[in-house]
């Protein structure tokens, strides 16, 4: 009898195992490249360019706290069709704030949709902004880190 090498057993359990595709309204975010599994994944996501990057002054903003890992995947369901940015923190310590390193360099991992760069202080709302048509949509968000 032929059986199944270790390699194409390991590749049908990943397809298994894959997260469920979105539906319509629905916007599947996956973030990867976090440096440990301490703490949690915090993300928020705004329409509006003056509450960006934090959320706070958008009581609309649609935001999640999931335990961090080496892969972190999430959904957010029944999202309007808009112009939105998503930014996370990896909150190592899960003190509810990002911890800084000579007052404003962040000493935990941060991330923005568009893969948005730093440049002197967070990006804009307009470098991270990207569109939702209402359809199911899959992001892929890197993790960084400066220290």
């Amino acid at each position: 009898m032929n059986w199944p090498k270790p390699a194409m057993l390991a590749a049908a359990a990943m397809v298994l195992c894959a997260a469920t595709p979105p539906n319509r309204g629905e916007l599947a975010v996956t973030v990867t490249d976090l440096r440990n599994t301490k703490g949690v994944v915090r993300v928020c996501m705004t329409s509006d360019p003056k509450a960006f990057p934090d959320c706070r002054k958008d009581p609309k903003s649609l935001r999640q706290t999931v335990p961090a890992a080496e892969r972190v995947e999430l959904m957010f369901r029944n999202v309007a069709p808009g112009h939105y940015a998503i930014s996370l923190l990896h909150d190592e310590n899960e003190n509810g704030r990002a911890d800084r390193a000579l007052g404003m360099m962040p000493k935990e991992g941060f991330g923005f949709s568009r893969d948005a760069k730093l440049r002197m202080g967070p990006p804009s709302f307009q470098s991270a902004a990207f569109d939702f048509d209402g359809s199911a949509q899959v992001l892929n968000i890197r993790m960084r880190y400066i220290f």
